[in-house]
C-alpha cells in the first residue's frame, strides 16, 4: 500500500481525489488547516487508511513518516479574493509550497517523497487563439495566477538545482458538487434557489473550459501514476463555453427567466478573456474526461436542492 500526504484535502478537488485514492487503496494522510472553504459533509475520519493533520502547510515543521509522495491542493483560489486581499494568496500560494519543497530537501535523497502540485490554467493568461501547451511561457493576469506560477516557478528551480522529484498538473477550471459557493456555478445555483440573482461581470463573454473535478482528479491519479518525473501535464477537458452561457445552462435548467436570474456588473481587474490548454501530453497516458457540464447540471440542481432542504 502507498502511503499519499495529501495537502487541502478538505476542500473541493482535494476531496475528490482523497476519496479517489481511499477507493483505489492508497493510505492517505490528510493535511489541512481547514479554511473557511473545507467541506463538511464528509465521511473520510469514518474510512481505513485515513487521517488528518490539521495544520498549515506553511508551518509544517516535519512530513509524516513513510510517505511516498505529497498531492499538493492546499491554495487559496478565488480570483476576485486575491485582488481584495493577495497577503492570503502569497502566504497559502508561495510560501506554503517554498516549505514543502524544503521539507523535501531536507530528507535523505533515498526517502523523499515525489512532489505533485495541483497548478491551474490561468498560469498562462489570455489564450487569443489555439491552446497553450506545457512549454509555453507563463502571463499571468492576477494576483491568483501570480501566485501559481510563482509556485510553478520555485519548483522548477528546487528540482533543476537540488534534484527533486517533482510534477506539475495545470487543470482547468473545476465544476462538481462541493464547490465552496463563491464559485460561479456553485453561487448561481444558490443564489437561484433562494430566490436572488447571479452576477455576472462584464458581459459574460470571457471563455473557460469546464472540467468535472472527477475527471480532472482522475487526470492527476494518471499524471501520478504513470507520469514522468520533472515534467508538466495540462489537465482540460476542450469543452469550453462562454461565462455568461455556462449560467445560462443553468438557468434555462431551473425554468427561470433570465431577466430574473443574471444581473451583470462592472468587469473585475485583470480579467482573462480566454482560458485553453492541450492536454494531449495526458491523454497520451490513458486518460479523457467522460463528464459534461450540459450533462451534469441537473444533477448539480438535484444535489444543492438536497443540502438546502436540510439546512
Amino acid at each position: 500500500m502507498k502511503k499519499l500526504m495529501v495537502t487541502g484535502g478538505l476542500g473541493f478537488i482535494g476531496s475528490y481525489f482523497i476519496d479517489m485514492a481511499l477507493k483505489s487503496g492508497y493510505y492517505v494522510v490528510n493535511v489541512d488547516k481547514k479554511t473557511y472553504a473545507a467541506r463538511e459533509d464528509l465521511d473520510f475520519d469514518t474510512r481505513k487508511h485515513y487521517e488528518l493533520i490539521e495544520a498549515d502547510i506553511v508551518e509544517l515543521t516535519h512530513l509524516p513518516v513513510g510517505i511516498d509522495a505529497i498531492v499538493n491542493f492546499a491554495a487559496e483560489s478565488h480570483v476576485d479574493n486575491s485582488i481584495l486581499a493577495n497577503h492570503d494568496f502569497f502566504h497559502s500560494n508561495v510560501k506554503g509550497v517554498y516549505n514543502l519543497l524544503e521539507l523535501i530537501r531536507a530528507k535523505d535523497e533515498t526517502d523523499q517523497p515525489l512532489l505533485l502540485h495541483i497548478s491551474t490554467d490561468e498560469v498562462y493568461g489570455t489564450a487569443h487563439e489555439g491552446a497553450y501547451t506545457e512549454l509555453d511561457r507563463l502571463k499571468p493576469s492576477n494576483p491568483y495566477s501570480g501566485s501559481k506560477a510563482a509556485a510553478d516557478q520555485l519548483i522548477l528551480g528546487w528540482k533543476h538545482t537540488y534534484g527533486l522529484p517533482v510534477l506539475i498538473c495545470r487543470s482547468c477550471n473545476n465544476y462538481g458538487y462541493g464547490q465552496y459557493p463563491e464559485k460561479l456555478l456553485a453561487k448561481t445555483i444558490e443564489h437561484l434557489l433562494r430566490g436572488r440573482k447571479m452576477t455576472v461581470h462584464g458581459d459574460g463573454t470571457y471563455r473557460r473550459e469546464w472540467i468535472y473535478a472527477e475527471d480532472n482528479c482522475r487526470g492527476i491519479m494518471t499524471v501520478l501514476e504513470k507520469g514522468t518525473p520533472g515534467q508538466i501535464y495540462n489537465i482540460s477537458s476542450a469543452e469550453e463555453h462562454s461565462v455568461l452561457d455556462a449560467v445560462r445552462m443553468i438557468v434555462e435548467e431551473m425554468g427561470v427567466k433570465e431577466e430574473d436570474a443574471i444581473v451583470h456588473i462592472p468587469n473585475r481587474p485583470g480579467q482573462d478573456l480566454r482560458y485553453s490548454v492541450d492536454c494531449a501530453k495526458v491523454r497520451a497516458l490513458g486518460w479523457e474526461p467522460e463528464m459534461t457540464l450540459r450533462k451534469y447540471i441537473p444533477e448539480y440542481i438535484r444535489l444543492y436542492k438536497k443540502k438546502l432542504s436540510h439546512e
